[in-house]
């Protein structure tokens, strides 16, 4: 599974049914799941986003679906990292030429 960092503010009309937001946000954790994904991690913040979600997901194709469907509900905008391990890391400097 590949893990994922969504860095997300919420749009006017977000913020506006913001009391909302954990049914939206429950909706969303079972729209992932459903997808093969998982949300392992997540915050509200307070900077330049409003939240913070790690997740996992099978790969860039159901993630980027799945982003591209909450961006269609019109509550939050995203702006996602794609993330290494520190495995992955390792190895990736350890191939460096």
């Amino acid at each position: 599974m590949a893990t994922y960092i969504a860095l997300c503010n919420w749009t006017d009309r977000g913020a506006q049914q913001v009391k909302d937001s954990p049914r939206r946000f429950d909706a969303a954790k079972k729209l992932l799941r459903d997808m093969g994904g998982d949300i392992k991690q997540f915050y509200l913040t307070m900077g330049d986003f409003d939240l913070v979600a790690v997740a996992e997901a099978p790969d860039d194709a159901v993630m980027a679906r799945f982003l591209m469907q909450l961006g269609m509900l019109g509550n939050v905008r995203t702006r996602t990292l794609k993330a290494f391990p520190e495995s992955a890391y390792r190895e990736i400097v350890a191939s460096l030429s």
